[in-house]
Parts: C-alpha cells; structure tokens; sequence
C-alpha cells in the first residue's frame, strides 16, 4: 500500500462507518429491512460501494498533480472510476477491463466485448448490449478524458478506458482492476472486498424491487431464467392474499369466492 493511501487509512474507515449507519437513498429500497432480508443485503452493498469510492477520492486527493507523480494521480483517478462504474453498470470485470472511452456516448454506455482468460473477444452472452450511466458516472469518465488530454497537450494514442499510463495504448487485465479494488476496499476497511460483489449488489437490489427484466438486462444474461436462478431469492414476497385465502380456507370461514 503506498504512504498516501495507508496516510489515509483511518480517515476512510470513519467514512465507511458513516455511510453505513446512514440510508444511501438513490441506491437502496426505502423499506425497513431486518436480519437476512435481501434489502439489508442491497444496503450493505451500497454502503461498501460507497465506502470504496470515499477510498478512491481521498487517495486522489493525497496525489497532487506535481512533476513526476503524474501517473500516481493517473492511476488514483482511474481507481475511482472503477468503483463507481463497476457500481453503476453491473458490468463483468472481464467486460470493464475492456472498455474504451468510444463506447460511452453521453451517458449511454455499449458494452460488446470481454476478457474470458485473458483472450479478448465478445461479451460472455455473445451479445453487445445498451446501458445508462448515471449522470454522475458519465461526467467522472468525460471529465478524466477531457483533464488528461488537457495535460498531454494533445488526444491519447489510444482510448482504453482502463490503461497503465496516460498514452492508453493497451489495458489492464482483469486480474489487474480485482487487484485495485481489493486494494481500495482493505484501506476502507472491508471484509474480504472483491469486485464482483458490487456486480451482485445491482443484481440484488434491482431483483428486490421486482425489476428482473431489467436486471437481465443490465448484467448482460443471455435470458430472464438465468437472472433468476441465481437471484430468485432476493426478489420481494406478494403472496400475503394468497395465505388470507388459505386461512379463510382452512378456517371454513363461510362462501369463499
């Protein structure tokens, strides 16, 4: 862990505890949630995004744009990025590894291509699919494009949206962005952090307010059945008038229509 970031450290875990204790509202349900309810599951996912963002942000901070930590404050920025982005896409991270700044337009995000063992070819479903970002995502990654061509004095070489230095001739392994987050969530303070973890976190929350198609598709599975095999369980009950109707039922409680 470099000196800025373990420099940090504390400040962070106090934000990841405030955010926590407090409701992150345009993430999670409105609904109270107990012990194992999957909206305290959503919740919690939300909080640890969120917690690792704060990482990220301090992190940048700690990195000021001086003569020859150049690519430090490169790669700062670019890890708040991939918190935010893996936190709003859902994305795989075989799919955010190869992302290029041409596929954002606007805010509407394409994702057609992924890393499957390191071989780069089409999204695991084999289809390219259509997403929007949030404003707030949008604007971060324009706004690093845009700040990092202002410093070279002149457009990139190339447009990977997760490279090793500014020129973005090629980009990071997945390997490498697991590697970053695990990275940023140890300095939050969060167990056993792993990128995949905000990706289920989209899937949960959207399944729990019983938006499965929209859920389908936004993770990129290849049909609705797949969504719900692996999320079934998060969805929200609405049997309660069929268990009225069993209890007149079984009580024999007069004309049962």
């Amino acid at each position: 862990m470099s000196e800025a970031l373990r420099s940090i450290k504390p400040q962070v875990r106090g934000c990841f505890s405030a955010l926590v204790a407090q409701r992150i509202e345009h993430l999670t349900t409105d609904q109270k949630v107990g012990g194992s309810n999957p909206s305290e599951r959503a919740e919690k996912s939300a909080g640890r995004s969120v917690a690792i963002v704060a990482a990220a942000r301090a992190a940048l901070e700690a990195k000021p744009a001086a003569p020859g930590r150049q690519r430090a404050l490169f790669s700062a920025e670019q890890d708040l990025m991939l918190v935010r982005l893996a936190a709003d896409s859902g994305a795989r991270r075989g799919e955010l590894a190869v992302l290029r700044h041409g596929d954002l337009e606007g805010r509407v995000l394409t994702i057609e291509r992924g890393l499957s063992q390191g071989v780069l070819g089409s999204t695991k479903s084999s289809r390219t699919r259509y997403l929007t970002l949030g404003r707030t995502t949008a604007a971060l990654i324009h706004d690093h494009f845009c700040t990092w061509e202002a410093r070279l004095g002149h457009p990139p070489p190339g447009d990977w949206l997760f490279a090793p230095d500014p020129a973005r001739n090629s980009y990071l392994s997945a390997g490498c962005l697991s590697h970053r987050f695990s990275r940023l969530g140890a300095a939050a303070g969060v167990a056993k952090p792993a990128l995949h973890r905000l990706r289920h976190g989209v899937a949960t929350h959207l399944v729990d307010q019983g938006k499965v198609l929209k859920a389908q598709a936004r993770l990129g599975h290849a049909d609705p059945s797949t969504t719900l095999r692996h999320y079934s369980h998060c969805g929200p009950l609405h049997d309660e008038d069929v268990a009225d109707y069993l209890d007149r039922l079984l009580n024999g409680d007069g004309d049962i229509e």
